[in-house]
């Protein structure tokens, strides 16, 4: 049975940093696209960042651009969000998600609709504040 174990939230002040795990097991997620989501409380899920199978592409939404970066150890069996100069708005439940492989990465529409993605996360939370 797919499995992921995410770990790495937690609280932090503003400016501060984060790394975010998402750990497989039961399948390898070579195979898979990858990316992460998050919700804030009395928002809709968003998307925040995706990565090819292979990670060459990558692309992070606009409001996360500079300053999160998406990557993968398929070795390891692992999906990375390294979170830089946190701000209050990145408060929320952050989610790793699979979905098939050949989504066309470039494309923000079609690489963050929840609809390609089949295997999600428990999620972990991150809070920044001071």
């Amino acid at each position: 049975q797919l499995h992921f174990v995410e770990s790495g939230g937690g609280l932090v002040e503003p400016g501060g940093s984060l790394r975010l795990s998402c750990a497989a097991s039961g399948f390898t997620l070579d195979y898979y696209t990858m990316a992460w989501f998050r919700q804030a409380p009395g928002k809709e899920r968003e998307g925040v960042s995706c990565i090819s199978s292979s990670g060459g592409s990558t692309n992070n939404a606009d409001s996360v651009k500079g300053r999160f970066t998406i990557s993968r150890d398929n070795a390891k069996n692992t999906v990375y969000l390294h979170m830089n100069s946190l701000k209050p708005d990145d408060t929320g439940v952050y989610y790793c998600a699979a979905a098939r492989p050949g989504i066309r990465i470039e494309f923000w529409d079609e690489c963050t609709d929840l609809r390609e993605y089949s295997y999600w996360g428990q999620g972990t939370p991150v809070t920044v504040s001071s």
